[in-house]
């Protein structure tokens, strides 16, 4: 048992080493990175997601670069009431393009995010590793313009996270979600504020309890 938990945090080890080697995209444009992006792939080994994740559904996600380079993420999803959950975070830009971080205030943990590969008006890989009191998780998004994912792409993200540590079984492209046409509450992390909102119709949302936990 001794051996079996070494080799496991063993290979965990290796896996956030490798992790921690993977470079942004080369010749990175941030401006074409701006609006509505459909979250459709998840990957991680975090038991949040292992617990949840035959609940969670394809998302929205939009994306709106700032003046100063830095970059606005705004996730949205339904609350189990029907209300809209709405969150938002600001990732700062580093020295290198494409690598940004941001502190999550409403989870307490720190977040270093690459754009590993896109084609903007297609597809973006985004990996992350979130660190909270000092132990380290991977999570591997893919965002696509349309909520269809070709079987390439599904390909392409499940070889990227098998390569950096994600269990097979961890590896999922999300199911598509139902239409919102309801009036809705959100909530912005930013200022920790409450309003009211309509989205559009055509937004997608996650399940409540799954997003607030990966974001």
């Amino acid at each position: 048992m001794r051996n079996t938990l070494l080799r496991m945090l063993a290979t965990l080890l290796c896996a956030l080493a490798a992790c921690a080697d993977i470079m942004p995209v080369k010749d990175f444009n941030l401006e074409q990175m701006v609006g509505k992006w459909y979250m459709v792939g998840f990957a991680t080994n975090a038991q949040w997601f292992v617990n949840h994740k035959a609940g969670m559904k394809m998302g929205t996600a939009v994306l709106v670069p700032t003046p100063g380079g830095d970059l606005d993420l705004s996730y949205a999803n339904l609350n189990a009431d029907g209300s809209c959950w709405r969150m938002t975070h600001l990732a700062k830009k580093t020295e290198t393009p494409g690598r940004f971080t941001f502190r999550s205030q409403a989870w307490n943990n720190d977040n270093d995010m690459r754009i590993v590969e896109v084609v903007y008006d297609s597809y973006a890989l985004v990996h992350t590793i979130k660190t909270k009191d000092g132990v380290s998780e991977v999570l591997n998004k893919l965002y696509t313009r349309s909520p269809e994912v070709s079987p390439d792409l599904q390909q392409m993200f499940t070889k990227f996270s098998l390569e950096t540590g994600i269990n097979s079984d961890n590896i999922v492209i999300l199911p598509k979600n139902g239409k919102l046409r309801k009036r809705h509450t959100k909530i912005d992390t930013h200022a920790f504020i409450y309003h009211k909102f309509v989205p559009k119709p055509e937004v997608l949302l996650l399940s409540s309890s799954v997003l607030q936990l990966s974001l």
